[in-house]
């Protein structure tokens, strides 16, 4: 992953942000004691399972719905006092078109009830992938096409801080990889901060500096996507036969099967070392390489851990 970015100021603040649906003592909780601070420049990602309480995050960040506890702050403003729209763009449930005009007859119109007068549409497009396609009507867009329009819309006022809701949802692995280009643009070359909530763990990983984790409504862990990933050092190696493998080094560094791989908790300083004893027993080695866990790995480490605490 690139260089962690966002050092500057919070521009989203959330502190004991809870929500509770129904009756006081016998309602149902959907969000409690939500904290995190997102800072300028930064990609942050928000990871739950279905149900977790992240689009009811979402939907108090962006006014829809009203917390009942805890404060929001964007840009150093408390959100009871107001929203700062013109400094926030946000796509929640691919946004909502009108399915007879066309993708930039949809962006025009969107502008204009935001008081701007519409210039840069066509740029934006073409951020977006929908160059070729904005003179289309909406109703004969793809799920993904409609994605890619709704992450337009938020850009439309030019905002510091968009608030994406599953924005790879219904793209196919071109898109899902332009999307991340675009996200990355949106930050390396705009300076813009983005709150992403995604359930494609492998995007994630690519393009967010840090990350929340949402269970049953409860923030259980907040680190850097490095921090989560780290793990004890260890080494890869596929080998055959893997048996003599772990023997040969089983007496000097703790080893085990895992899967079509050894895994050999042992620094990278020590390869040549390992690979000397392994070509010495006569072993066949293909591959070795440093091991790391995959943040999908780590979010399922967590969330199961906290499921068994429970």
């Amino acid at each position: 992953m690139e260089q962690m970015r966002g050092g500057g100021e919070p521009v989203l603040e959330i502190a004991g942000l809870g929500k509770t649906y129904g009756r006081r003592g016998g309602g149902v909780r959907a969000v409690q004691d939500v904290s995190l601070t997102v800072r300028a420049g930064e990609v942050y990602g928000f990871l739950g399972a279905n149900g977790a309480g992240k689009s009811t995050t979402i939907r108090m960040l962006l006014g829809l719905i009203t917390p009942s506890a805890g404060t929001i702050r964007m840009f150093g403003r408390d959100l009871r006092h107001g929203q700062p729209v013109r400094r926030v763009g946000s796509l929640v449930d691919g946004g909502a078109f009108y399915p007879f005009l066309s993708g930039r007859r949809n962006l025009d119109v969107l502008a204009r009830t935001q008081g701007l007068d519409g210039t840069g549409i066509d740029a934006l497009l073409a951020q977006v992938g929908l160059e070729r396609d904005g003179h289309r009507k909406v109703k004969g867009y793809s799920t993904g096409m409609r994605q890619r329009l709704g992450v337009a819309a938020a850009l439309l006022n030019d905002p510091d801080l968009v608030i994406l809701d599953e924005p790879a949802n219904g793209l196919d692995a071109a898109g899902i990889q332009e999307m991340r280009a675009l996200i990355r643009r949106l930050t390396a070359e705009h300076g813009k901060s983005v709150f992403l909530s995604s359930h494609l763990l492998n995007e994630v990983q690519q393009v967010c500096d840090r990350v929340a984790i949402i269970d049953r409504g409860v923030l259980i862990r907040e680190a850097s996507v490095a921090d989560l990933l780290q793990t004890e050092a260890s080494l890869r190696i596929v080998a055959t036969p893997l048996e003599a493998a772990r023997a040969a080094l089983a007496e000097r560094w703790p080893c085990e099967i895992d899967g079509t791989a050894l895994v050999v908790r042992a620094e990278q300083a020590q390869a040549p070392e390992i690979l000397r004893r392994l070509v010495e027993a006569r072993i066949d080695v293909f591959s070795l390489a440093p091991s790391q866990r995959t943040l999908e790995e780590a979010f399922l480490a967590i969330t199961q851990s906290e499921t068994a605490d429970a």
